[in-house]
């Protein structure tokens, strides 16, 4: 029998972690320059959380039980498990709290989807207790910065309205929402044209399928829509965080495309979403990332229902690795050790092991790696100067029982 991982799941070996740390590196500088502060939180939780109020869907979270009978279930993202914990154990914080994490979710695969993965690795942040436009532009400037500082510069957001959206699908018949709302989602014209609607019901369909584009054009096109007073404020904070993007020198204005028929997966959010996009040479377009507002949400876990304010977004380590493998920026081969220690006799390993420690502490604020020969038989001079050459060696310290050093430098092709 051959042990393999479970469906779903996957063995990351030593360059593919040296190339993870290095997406999460880069990101984590960035968030700690903007003033935010690492949370983690427990892979299992309990499902009422998971489930954050029915926004997300019970299909998606792999469920486990304790030994008590309650219902827990892996994380299929970080964003409730954050809420959670906002509202309960840092309830005595003060607001703003800027928090990231980067961590593995994990989701159950669809029917029929087999060999799909189930684990993921994300990296992201939440903006907690802001509700103003200001806030929302603060975590777009945020992506920006990331996607610069990973030299992702044709990378690219999709801006929507999570509230003008679900608000322009009202008048839509009830058992027939979420199939327009569906296919909306998925740019499915098709479907839309052949749904039991009325002529204006389909064409209203079709317009907001359609709002997409330039924002001062999607802007102008929506905005000569017969709109209620609620849904005119919506426009209005949307073109004050699109005018705010474009005018502040807080970095590089983030280039956007809004498209009004944007509806995310996870149904909490309250108004702005995006999606992040970047481009891979060989498969066009990819999803890096996603996010928006959500101002309900940690009412949902407050003792008392309170809720505060919240936005803020993921960005998915698989996409970025396959959108930045090609630039030549991550890592092409692990680390080689600077030297190899060899005692000359088994005599001499306490020596040897001596030797290796006081290289490895001779500047505790430099990164000095040692190897030492741990062999289960005596090898030849020349087959240990063929393994150090191999592993790309430059130095063999051979050690004698009494602490002689003699040290050789290999020439490396």
């Amino acid at each position: 029998m051959v042990y393999q991982p479970p469906i779903g799941a996957r063995d990351l070996f030593p360059l593919d972690v040296m190339q993870k740390r290095w997406i999460e590196r880069h990101l984590q500088q960035v968030f700690h320059r903007w003033g935010y502060h690492r949370i983690i939180t427990p892979t299992l939780e309990r499902l009422d959380t998971l489930m954050a109020g029915g926004a997300i869907e019970l299909s998606t979270v792999i469920q486990l039980q304790d030994r008590e009978g309650d219902s827990l279930g892996l994380r299929p993202e970080l964003t409730a498990s954050i809420a959670r914990a906002a509202v309960t154990r840092m309830a005595g914080a003060s607001h703003p709290q800027r928090l990231y994490y980067k961590a593995n979710v994990f989701r159950r695969t669809p029917k029929g989807n087999h060999n799909r993965q189930q684990e993921f690795y994300q990296a992201g942040l939440e903006l907690l207790g802001c509700g103003g436009v200001a806030a929302d532009a603060e975590v777009l400037f945020v992506i920006q910065d990331c996607l610069a500082h990973l030299g992702l510069t044709d990378a690219y957001l999709v801006l929507g309205e999570a509230a003008l959206t679900r608000s322009l699908l009202s008048p839509f018949p009830a058992n027939l929402q979420e199939s327009v709302r569906e296919a909306i989602a998925t740019l499915d014209r098709l479907t839309l044209e052949s749904l039991p609607l009325t002529p204006e019901l389909r064409d209203r369909a079709l317009l907001i399928l359609d709002l997409r584009g330039q924002p001062a054009d999607v802007l102008l096109r929506v905005s000569q829509l017969d709109l209620t007073d609620e849904q005119r404020a919506i426009v209005s904070r949307l073109k004050a965080l699109v005018e705010l993007l474009a005018a502040s020198d807080a970095g590089q204005s983030p280039r956007l495309i809004l498209d009004l028929s944007l509806i995310q997966t996870f149904d909490y959010y309250t108004g702005m979403v995006f999606e992040v996009v970047g481009r891979v040479p060989t498969s066009g377009q990819r999803v890096l990332g996603q996010g928006g507002r959500y101002d309900q949400l940690l009412g949902l876990y407050h003792p008392q229902g309170q809720s505060f304010p919240g936005v803020g977004f993921v960005l998915n380590m698989e996409e970025l690795y396959q959108v930045l493998l090609p630039t030549g920026q991550l890592p092409q081969q692990i680390p080689v050790s600077d030297r190899l220690v060899v005692p000359t006799t088994p005599n001499a390993y306490a020596a040897a092991f001596t030797h290796a420690r006081h290289l490895r502490q001779t500047n505790p604020n430099e990164r000095v790696e040692v190897e030492l020969a741990t062999l289960d038989k005596p090898l030849t001079p020349e087959a240990i100067r063929a393994h150090a050459q191999n592993r790309r060696i430059r130095q063999i310290l051979w050690i004698s029982e009494t602490g002689e050093v003699e040290t050789e430098d290999l020439l490396q092709s």
